[in-house]
């Protein structure tokens, strides 16, 4: 029997990508689940989804009234935006601190069992390996991610002040980078791989692509991501790291002709190196949750990419 059957949990976020799959997996495993919405829609209509309408994160009372009466909290809701643009942007920075922080004391307040964070790895330091959990703290985040990778260490160390005084457990799951169903498909906003699959399949020809096609990533599907983190919460050690990535180093280059080859085009690609780029090599070492909760990756990145690229073009 599913550890989350019946359990009653609320995902914040749930009209985003990362809370619409956990809403669909827990679904799955027979929870009860409740999430919210403020600016955008659900993604998905399903009659076993309580949605309470109007819910402002950065409003304690509403976290409150959101959180009553449930389990546990699944907290995948903020003002998410391109990593390097929080380098100018304040107000997005405080909105992800603040509402983390409401969430967590409506947890306490509430009595919930726990409470699980997906975390980001933007928040290490650069290094060119995979990084492992003990070296979060060593140096500052890298300088492209710098305010957003603090923003993320500062919600650690409110998870770490609130676990202090409070029973509820506290399940932190560091994610790579994540790509899948329901991800943000607008050109203006969104990720890599939405990016490319967008545009081959818009048959943009030649395909100008900024930066180094070298670049070297490691991109978990989104469906990993939230096996590997519901195994966090359910057996995970409180406020214990765990870091959730494939393990497998792919070059952005690589990604571009996984994009062409499943989608049978076949574009004249130009790469613009003069145009910014990021960290060179961002990849995180996994064996942690391997060993310690037996997590084990289920999709590879090729059929990720194809479930994702089937998806988008179904709807």
């Amino acid at each position: 029997m599913s550890f989350y059957k019946d359990k009653k949990v609320v995902v914040t976020g749930g009209s985003g990508f990362v809370g619409t799959n956990f809403v669909l997996e827990l679904l799955d495993r027979g929870a009860k689940v409740t999430t919210h919405t403020h600016i955008r829609p659900m993604k998905i209509q399903d009659d076993r989804i309580n949605v309470i309408e109007n819910i402002d994160l950065f409003k304690l009372d509403d976290c409150i009234k959101l959180l009553d009466g449930a389990d546990y909290v699944i907290h995948c809701g903020g003002n998410i935006t391109n990593p390097t643009e929080v380098r100018t942007n304040v107000q997005v920075l405080l909105h992800n601190i603040n509402s983390t922080g409401n969430i967590l004391e409506a947890t306490s307040k509430c009595g919930l069992q726990g409470y699980l964070d997906i975390n980001s790895s933007t928040g290490y330091p650069d290094r060119r390996y995979p990084v492992t959990e003990e070296e979060y703290w060593d140096e500052e985040p890298h300088d492209c991610y710098f305010g957003y990778g603090w923003m993320r260490r500062y919600k650690e160390k409110m998870m770490e002040f609130v676990h202090g005084f409070s029973d509820f457990k506290v399940g932190l799951a560091r994610g790579t980078a994540t790509f899948g169903p329901y991800d943000n498909f607008n050109l203006k906003t969104c990720h890599v791989v939405p990016a490319l699959i967008n545009r081959v399949l818009d048959n943009e020809n030649p395909l100008i692509v900024w930066g180094n096609k070298d670049v070297v990533r490691d991109f978990l599907y989104i469906k990993d991501l939230v096996n590997g983190a519901l195994l966090v919460l359910e057996k995970g050690e409180s406020m214990r790291p765990y870091n959730l990535g494939a393990g497998n180093p792919i070059t952005i280059g690589q990604i571009l002709d996984g994009v062409i080859s499943a989608t049978n085009k076949n574009p004249i690609v130009e790469w613009d190196e003069s145009k910014p780029t990021t960290i060179p090599f961002r990849m995180v070492n996994t064996d942690r949750i391997k060993s310690e909760l037996g997590f084990r990756q289920e999709w590879t990145f090729e059929q990720g990419l194809q479930e994702t690229i089937d998806w988008y073009l179904g709807n």
